[in-house]
């Protein structure tokens, strides 16, 4: 199946970290280069532009995406590094490309489209398949089955609660040891029939696939994504130059809260008592927080691409 994938918000990214020729530009979350193709037209000749993901199938469409933009641009590209890894390690993989800092960084989180569309990867409750969900299937860590069929019940249900704030978490959770007692629950479709069974079918006929948060919370799981996500924006901001700025595409609330906290975190100055005359915390600001409130998409976006719906943009800007 061709990696295709819609970029999300692309104006409104390329209008914030504002990219232009010499520009330093990092895309931490590649895919299949949809924010990373329109950076490369605008910082060339002279910029250099970084690409990382962990999915092998996301790092090869991206090199034939920007190849091809390339192409059929007829003009010079910039110097491009593509790498494989988790943008948690941005310190080291940021050292491995040789650049000194960035003027902008993108993360865009979340699974990508080809993820959910391609069945073998076990990300879509829609498809019946090896429960996998890892964004690296080359990786040695735990799969969504592993979780699934280890995890003791109450541990079950503080992953559905916390990462897909799930109100039937326990009697998921429930359901899934009562099940796997009789075998080992291994594919997407067992286990979308374990959770409508959990969910009494008066909460099944509003918000949504009864399965939603029970996915999303396994992929969290299984790939890290909250502990990744913090370590990835405190280094991003750590790589930015003065001026430079880091955007964030969130999908959901953890995520979205994460980056908000954050972000209002390293915008605070002094918090010391007012009536002390002089500071002793030291504390300065390190960012300037750009999007008061985020950015969504706009309804003619969300037409042309459902899967945007959700999307929420925050960027900061180096002091």
């Amino acid at each position: 199946m061709a990696y295709r994938h819609t970029p999300v918000l692309l104006a409104e990214v390329t209008q914030y970290l504002s990219p232009h020729d010499g520009s330093i530009i990092v895309d931490c979350t590649l895919g299949g280069a949809g924010h990373a193709r329109r950076f490369a037209e605008l910082i060339a000749p002279t910029g250099i532009l970084v690409g990382i993901d962990q999915d092998d199938a996301a790092l090869a469409a991206a090199s034939d995406a920007l190849r091809l933009g390339q192409q059929a641009r007829e003009g010079a590209a910039p110097h491009t590094v593509l790498l494989k890894g988790n943008f948690a390690d941005l310190d080291e993989l940021l050292a491995e490309a040789g650049i000194p800092y960035a003027d902008g960084i993108l993360m865009d989180l979340g699974v990508s489209s080809p993820q959910l569309d391609v069945r073998g990867r076990g990300f879509s409750y829609q498809e019946d398949a090896p429960l996998d969900m890892r964004m690296d299937p080359s990786s040695s860590q735990p799969t969504a089955a592993d979780v699934v069929n280890t995890y003791s019940e109450p541990d079950l249900a503080r992953v559905l609660r916390e990462y897909g704030e799930e109100r039937w978490a326990s009697r998921i959770a429930a359901f899934i040891v009562a099940a796997r007692g009789h075998h080992p629950v291994t594919t997407t479709g067992e286990l979308v029939e374990i959770v409508k069974a959990a969910i009494p079918a008066s909460a099944r006929r509003s918000g949504g696939h009864p399965a939603r948060r029970t996915f999303q919370a396994l992929r969290i799981e299984v790939n890290r994504e909250l502990e990744a996500l913090e370590r990835g924006l405190e280094a991003a901001v750590r790589w930015l130059g003065p001026g430079g700025r880091l955007a964030v595409i969130s999908y959901h609330s953890l995520e979205d809260r994460i980056t908000k906290n954050l972000f209002t975190g390293l915008a605070t100055g002094c918090t010391c008592p007012p009536d002390l005359p002089v500071c002793r915390c030291g504390r300065v600001p390190v960012v300037r927080v750009i999007t008061r409130r985020p950015v969504a998409p706009a309804t003619e976006e969300i037409e042309r691409n459902p899967r945007a719906r959700s999307a929420k943009l925050r960027v900061v800007e180096k002091v």
